[in-house]
């Protein structure tokens, strides 16, 4: 009786075997327990609350003279894309994130930071100290400091009069720019702060070859200063457009939106719809719309900060 031998390929070379998953380990699970609260509290209000907003946006929710609200669909938003208010909103929100923040806030602070690197200590205190007092102020403060300034009757006129030179009710011919103004007066701290701590880790003696070499004020800040602080740039214009995204004190207390609307921002808008019109379901979707713009910059912004100098 003959047995056969099992029937091998052995001309055959052996196909690629899959990678094996390292067993997981006990300790990496317990080195993610201690993220677990700030993770429940994240869910519960943050997103919580984001999706309760999604959900109220896309129905007729009102604050007055509704027995139950009902599901709309895309109808507020539909509805906010044709209304010639909110059109106006976006415009004027535009203008005063891009005068007041990417222009004013970030200019301003970058050149206090550069002029107080080469100032004596009792001068950088002196500024200091003024330019963060504005910072600190609550913003309703703040916005009746700057109304009493621009008003018919306030600081600004006054000093005009005295110069001999025209004055004008600001409040009313240039709202959207008394506004503005406001911001840039107040938040230019943080843009300061920023830049000041930027540059102190620029080494001395990079810019003191480039004296050697010649290069003037100029020269130094377009070649050597701003690449070298480009990633501090792109996270203080980040954290400033979310943050003048969101203005709504210091506008409210300055003009309430007006006059006629010349300078409601998209969160005055937002407000007026949802409280004073008690349209809560198209307020929410304005207030969507604006979290969307804030999206978009935040991608811009993250987009600069992953491109490599």
């Amino acid at each position: 009786m003959t047995t056969t031998a099992p029937h091998t390929d052995l001309g055959k070379t052996p196909g690629p075997t899959a990678p094996r998953r390292p067993p997981r380990r006990p300790g990496s699970l317990l080195r993610a327990l201690p993220l677990t609260p700030a993770v429940v509290l994240l869910l519960l209000f943050l997103a919580g609350p984001i999706a309760y907003c999604v959900s109220i946006a896309f129905t007729d929710l009102q604050l007055t003279g509704q027995a139950e609200d009902s599901f709309v669909g895309f109808e507020n938003f539909t509805r906010a894309f044709g209304d010639e208010a909110f059109l106006n909103a976006v415009w004027l929100t535009l203008v005063f994130t891009v005068l007041s923040s990417l222009i004013g806030q970030n200019t301003l602070g970058l050149a206090l930071a550069a002029l107080m690197r080469r100032a004596s200590k009792r001068v950088r205190t002196l500024t200091g100290g003024i330019v963060v007092t504005a910072w600190v102020l609550p913003e309703v403060v703040a916005g009746f400091l700057l109304y009493a300034f621009f008003r018919r009757e306030g600081t600004l006129n006054a000093i005009l009069d005295w110069l001999h030179l025209p004055s004008q009710n600001w409040l009313f011919t240039l709202p959207i720019l008394a506004v503005s103004f406001a911001n840039v007066w107040r938040g230019t701290a943080f843009s300061m702060l920023v830049y000041s701590a930027a540059l102190n880790e620029i080494p001395q003696e990079i810019t003191e070859a480039a004296e050697v070499d010649g290069a003037g004020g100029l020269r130094r800040m377009w070649h050597i200063t701003l690449p070298m602080i480009r990633r501090s740039i792109a996270t203080n214009l980040m954290l400033n457009t979310l943050q003048t995204l969101s203005v709504f004190g210091l506008i409210w207390v300055m003009t309430r939106g007006g006059p006629g609307g010349r300078s409601q921002t998209l969160p005055l808008f937002m407000y007026e719809q949802a409280f004073q019109n008690s349209l809560i379901g198209y307020g929410t979707a304005v207030a969507l719309l604006l979290l969307l713009v804030g999206s978009l910059f935040s991608l811009v912004y993250l987009r600069l900060l992953r491109t490599e100098v």
